[in-house]
């Protein structure tokens, strides 16, 4: 059974200001992520931030850029991307 993933709407539009190949980096994280959830010990970068929030740098130089994503406890399978973007503005 695969996790559902979701982004907040702050995400989405975080999204599509992303330039091409950190995007193309941030959906395969998004597919990695439905099939086999959401902690990801197999992305260089990645580390858990509390029970339920986990982040990764999905490209490290100048800049760097981020995902955080957390797990919905209170439903089955389910995790939301709700930061994608530059180091600097990481919510951690």
């Amino acid at each position: 059974m695969n996790w559902t993933v979701e982004f907040t709407n702050k995400a989405r539009k975080q999204k599509d200001k992303l330039p091409v190949r950190v995007r193309e980096l941030l959906f395969q994280l998004v597919r990695d992520i439905q099939a086999t959830g959401p902690v990801r010990g197999d992305w260089p970068n990645y580390s858990k931030l509390s029970d339920c929030e986990h982040h990764c740098h999905i490209k490290k130089g100048q800049p760097t850029f981020v995902v955080v994503w957390r797990e919905d406890k209170g439903r089955i399978r389910f995790v939301e991307v709700t930061y994608a973007g530059t180091h600097e503005n990481a919510p951690y």
